[in-house]
């Protein structure tokens, strides 16, 4: 996308937009100057995919300009102009003379970027799946349980497609947790990263049940986890294609490929303990990823182990103030139940269904999802017929 912009308003949103994750694979050129710019900068130059223009002229020049700009503009490229004058008889006649979209200003950032997605949107691709990032403030704290469980709700409860990725290659649990031995792992992905395709990513995905697959780590040390950032987003857009939900499980490191999966994700899950070094790194990832992610909802927060005995811990409610936020997850600390079910390779709600903590994890499972109501499912082939004997009645 190449944008030539008349004001610094529209110059700033344009740099925005860039930055944004969601415009990772856009290659964004942000330019001073309208249309009479872009015309001669494209009279020796091919025009890219997407042209945006701001106006400030009146239609009859606007016209003029547009008209020999379409002289130098290659078949396919797509035009959208910003413009200062809300009028929708100027917009039906711009778009007959082929502008894509016509958007007054002032426009924002999360509006334009709704505008290019709308733009290049095709009905007949299937939608990309939606990725949930689950990261602990320290080791330890619980987030691959916190991972491991809400990713099984999504896909028990709300009966969704489902694959739980664990990322953390020398360490990782999803395999004891949910009692797999998988012979392939994530592993055999990374040495195999130039022929990774989605019938390879296949092969190495653990059926757990029907719509849960797991993407287990090997949690072995014979390579250190110094890894390409590249071939993770494109494991990603494999994981994505592959389910409507991805849940992350990734490991308490701060490199850069794990730093890009959490900005990257569409939705992010901290869990954290209440004590003081968790404060302190809760707060510097929440200040991250509000810096770095406009637009996109604040992370969920579990303050988890809550109430255990002798420990000296801080308050969730006071935790949460000193985060300036309200809203948090506090799981209470249940040693008996919790090492039941990772002993037993189970999730908490097999182990104890009507629990108050299997509630816990079933709602925030909608949360992250956004299906307030999980689909009803028969429980024998005969239950639609008895459903309609008994209407009939």
């Amino acid at each position: 996308m190449h944008a030539f912009c008349e004001s610094p308003q529209i110059l700033s949103t344009i740099e925005a937009v860039a930055a944004d994750r969601r415009m990772a694979r856009v290659h964004v050129k942000a330019v001073s100057g309208g249309i009479q710019a872009a015309t001669e900068f494209f009279s020796e130059a091919p025009t890219p995919n997407l042209v945006l223009l701001e106006a400030n002229q009146d239609y009859e020049e606007l016209v003029q300009d547009l008209d020999r700009l379409a002289e130098v503009c290659d078949v396919g490229t797509k035009v959208i102009l910003i413009g200062h004058i809300n009028d929708i008889q100027m917009y039906r006649d711009l778009t007959r003379r082929g502008v894509s979209e016509y958007i007054v200003a002032p426009v924002g950032q999360i509006e334009l970027i709704q505008a290019l997605s709308d733009l290049f949107t095709s009905p007949a691709n299937d939608p990309l799946g939606k990725s949930i990032a689950f990261i602990g403030a320290k080791g330890g704290v619980g987030s691959s349980t916190m991972a491991h469980n809400i990713g099984w709700s999504i896909s028990t409860r709300q009966q969704q497609d489902v694959i739980i990725s664990d990322f953390d290659v020398a360490f990782g649990t999803s395999g004891l947790d949910f009692n797999e031995d998988p012979p392939q792992t994530i592993a055999d992905a990374i040495k195999a990263a130039d022929r990774l395709d989605d019938q390879f990513l296949e092969r190495l995905l653990t059926k757990c049940s029907e719509r849960l697959s797991l993407l287990t780590a090997p949690a072995v040390l014979e390579n250190t986890c110094d890894y390409d950032g590249e071939f993770f987003t494109h494991l990603m857009e494999l994981l994505q294609n592959s389910a409507p939900y991805t849940v992350m499980d990734l490991p308490h490191i701060w490199s850069g490929w794990n730093k890009g999966l959490l900005l990257g994700a569409d939705e992010i899950v901290i869990t954290a303990v209440p004590d003081l070094a968790n404060l302190r790194n809760v707060k510097n990832m929440l200040d991250l990823i509000n810096q770095e992610r406009h637009g996109d909802r604040p992370p969920r927060l579990i303050i988890n182990q809550t109430g255990m005995q002798k420990r000296p811990e801080i308050k969730p409610k006071d935790f949460a103030a000193a985060l300036d936020r309200d809203d948090f997850i506090e799981i209470p600390f249940d040693a008996a139940t919790f090492g039941l079910a990772a002993n037993n390779g189970q999730m908490i709600s097999e182990l104890s269904s009507g629990s108050k903590v299997a509630e816990l994890f079933d709602n925030l499972a909608k949360d992250v999802t956004g299906r307030s109501e999980a689909p009803k499912v028969s429980k024998s082939l005969f239950a639609p017929l008895l459903g309609k004997l008994k209407k009939s009645k």
